[in-house]
């Protein structure tokens, strides 16, 4: 049971933002989906969730949208900072502006995400923060993939940092890190088919697992793979 819980998540309006807010919808949680274009789902109960125009790029839209959230619900259980971009270029023919675009949406808005909402986290008692970060962020596989695993090395090093700044407040943090994923983003940079890489709604199992554990039972990292590779 979420017990009335309320989490905010980024990028909910489609792949694995999408399949996590569905889960924990039907889980109980109340909902604050923030979008680039925000549009109520079909599946949502409008009483349990509530959609906010989020632009990462934005600077200012976190505080404003957990003022929102409060102002509708009244506290703030969890974050999930799912909003992410790839672009795939090596870290030498990438320009400047391509690695401070990464960073902007990849590791700047979940840091100010989590900021905004850190009182409300830590007044939860039990805050959790769930960092999408990617097994690009715990090896470069590829030249192709170098200047994305930057960004996501320095997401699962957010995440850690707010593990350790959280931690006496009762606020539980974690980096989750998938390999290909059946979503657009997959598809653009592999031939695999959906059947062989893995399911949005497996990636919404582990978040809501890892937001129920108990502050006993921390998880720094999750890693998920499709694939068979010497580490991950």
């Amino acid at each position: 049971m979420a017990e009335e819980r309320v989490a905010l998540l980024s990028g909910a309006n489609r792949g694995i933002g999408e399949a996590i807010a569905r889960f924990l919808g039907d889980a109980g949680w109340r909902l604050s989906l923030g979008m680039r274009n925000p549009q109520l789902p079909d599946w949502a109960d409008p009483d349990l969730v509530q959609v906010v125009a989020y632009d990462a790029n934005d600077t200012a839209v976190e505080a404003q949208w957990v003022a929102q959230a409060l102002t509708r619900f009244g506290r703030i259980d969890a974050v999930v900072a799912n909003a992410g971009i790839m672009i795939a270029k090596n870290v030498i023919e990438a320009e400047d502006a391509d690695l401070d675009a990464l960073l902007a949406v990849n590791v700047k808005a979940p840091r100010r995400l989590a900021a905004a909402a850190w009182d409300a986290l830590s007044k939860s008692g039990r805050g959790r923060i769930i960092v999408l970060g990617s097994l690009s962020g715990k090896r470069v596989k590829s030249a192709r993939a170098s200047l994305y695993s930057v960004s996501k090395f320095a997401a699962v090093a957010l995440a850690h940092g707010l593990r350790h700044t959280g931690w006496d407040l009762g606020i539980r943090a974690t980096a989750v890190c998938p390999g290909f994923v059946a979503t657009d983003m997959a598809r653009s940079l592999t031939s695999r088919q959906d059947s062989l890489m893995t399911n949005p709604a497996d990636i919404a199992r582990i978040t809501a697992m890892l937001l129920d554990l108990p502050n006993e039972a921390s998880v720094a990292e999750f890693t998920i793979n499709c694939q068979l590779e010497e580490t991950y």
